[in-house]
């Protein structure tokens, strides 16, 4: 049986701020009905409820290195869905109760310097060592810097083998060289372009890059756009160096939680045999956002972090001449105060139009993917994207711009082959933007195709059974491999 640490710095139920949460829940719960034992560690948070907190089974402690300190590590365990999860506790690092939430401290560096240690000596404290550590963007790059330079002369640890995933390259985990000795315990033989050195910084995502085994990304388009400059953040020259390491394994979605079926969130359980009872939901949203009830007005959603990566500049440029046609429009999401700001002028200028919504909160997004008729999601880059995986699961057809996960997942409605899920547009450009959606608004007019394409979207398969296979495969040649 393969063994697999999964390492990342958040995970559902216990802790979400994105996307990696969703994953690091849904796809080691996938491959254990493969057989493999795999486990998560994620650091023990102040903001996990006190529900998971007192079934949380305390195994030991243990002092871990940060530099010249030697700090408490407490090493927790709980089960969930027949899934193990470890935590690592440290109060100092992880019981904070300011604005920020689980990340943008002053002291990111030492904090996640402690926790990727942490891991590691935590596999010689608990019965289970894994033959992997599959590690998950910045916040864990330094797990494979410090198992090829601390750990390689430890028996327990010389046949461990190192994958890392990059859910989004824009985030490194870059910081001043100092932390070299001070944090790192490492000699300024690293501060160079072949190890983790970056513009003069330290980069955690250039340690999980260089040191790994195994690299991976959320879809087989991002692998290949961030090999090129416009995407690859400046470590595309990286990249293409380990391009024979280099996977992309599309995301999928849990279908037990994003299910319309039987989903509790949603005004209307409805299936693939039973399309016309998404119109019950609409017009319930329609009501719980106090616009016009009108079943035959397009609503089209946004469930979105209000970034400029999510396409906002596309979406303002356009919004005035959208607006003036027969559409509604719900978004949902937060960010950026410019864009916050913005969208809320546009509410104010078209009520019975637009609503804007400046809140995270997840049963609202559920309503919003079965009462709407079309997903917007026009992104300047998308390494995955869940969205428009949960928007086809419940027939609520994405326009996407054609980049990564979107480019892998959507495949454009085409009219002679009655083939495609959704509608696309190639450039960044808010009037090729507009133009797709107008092509779907006209689509949506002759109700016989639109329950066409409806029914290809709500018929795909957007599991995670076919990725964890890939991953299952990709464990067995690793492990194996002389």
């Amino acid at each position: 049986m393969i063994k697999v640490l999964y390492v990342a710095s958040e995970a559902v139920p216990f802790v979400k701020t994105g996307g990696l949460a969703d994953v690091a829940f849904s796809l080691p719960k996938e491959l254990r009905k493969l057989g493999i034992d795999i486990r998560i560690v994620i650091p023990k948070y102040n903001s996990i409820s006190d529900d998971f907190r007192k079934n949380m089974r305390f195994l030991k402690s243990i002092n871990v290195e940060v530099g010249w300190r030697r700090q408490y590590c407490g090493i927790e365990y709980i089960e969930y869905e027949n899934v193990p999860y470890y935590f690592i506790d440290n109060e100092y690092y992880f019981k904070r109760d300011s604005g920020y939430g689980i990340y943008g401290y002053y002291d990111e560096a030492e904090r996640f310097s402690f926790f990727n240690r942490a891991v590691l000596e935590m596999i010689d404290s608990i019965e289970f060592k894994p033959d992997i550590i599959h590690c998950n963007d910045w916040h864990t790059g330094m797990i494979s810097t410090f198992l090829k330079v601390h750990y390689k002369d430890k028996p327990n640890y010389k046949d461990i083998k190192t994958i890392f995933t990059i859910h989004n390259l824009k985030y490194q985990g870059i910081f001043s060289p100092e932390i070299l000795g001070e944090l790192l315990n490492l000699g300024t033989e690293y501060l160079n372009l072949d190890s983790l050195e970056f513009y003069g910084g330290v980069s955690f995502m250039k340690g999980g890059i260089n040191y790994s085994d195994v690299i991976t990304t959320v879809s087989n388009s991002y692998s290949k756009e961030i090999q090129t400059p416009y995407y690859g953040e400046q470590l595309d020259g990286l990249l293409r160096s380990r391009n024979k390491n280099l996977y992309g394994i599309v995301n999928g979605i849990d279908y037990k939680i994003y299910n319309p079926e039987d989903d509790k969130h949603i005004f209307k359980n409805y299936n693939i045999n039973t399309i016309d009872k998404k119109l019950e939901n609409k017009l319930k949203l329609q009501e719980y956002l106090n616009i016009p009830q009108k079943k035959d007005v397009p609503l089209i959603g946004m469930v979105t972090r209000l970034e400029d990566m999510k396409g906002l500049d596309l979406v303002i440029h356009i919004l005035d001449e959208l607006l003036s046609i027969d559409v509604q429009m719900v978004i949902l999401g937060t960010g950026s105060s410019y864009y916050e700001s913005i969208l809320k002028d546009f509410e104010n200028k078209c009520p019975n139009k637009l609503s804007v919504n400046i809140l995270f909160d997840n049963s609202f997004a559920h309503k919003i993917y079965a009462g709407c008729d079309m997903f917007l999601m026009p992104s300047l880059f998308e390494p995955c994207g869940l969205s428009q995986l949960i928007a086809l699961r419940y027939g609520t057809l994405p326009i996407v711009r054609e980049t990564g996960g979107l480019r892998d997942t959507v495949n454009s409605y085409n009219e002679f082959t009655k083939q495609g899920n959704g509608f696309s547009f190639t450039n960044y450009n808010a009037h090729d933007m507009l133009y797709t959606i107008k092509r779907a608004l006209r689509y949506y007019g002759d109700k016989k195709i639109w329950h066409k394409i409806i029914k290809n979207a709500m018929d795909g398969n957007y599991s995670w059974k076919n990725s964890a296979c890939t991953y299952e495969e990709l464990y067995k040649a690793l492990k194996y491999d002389s």
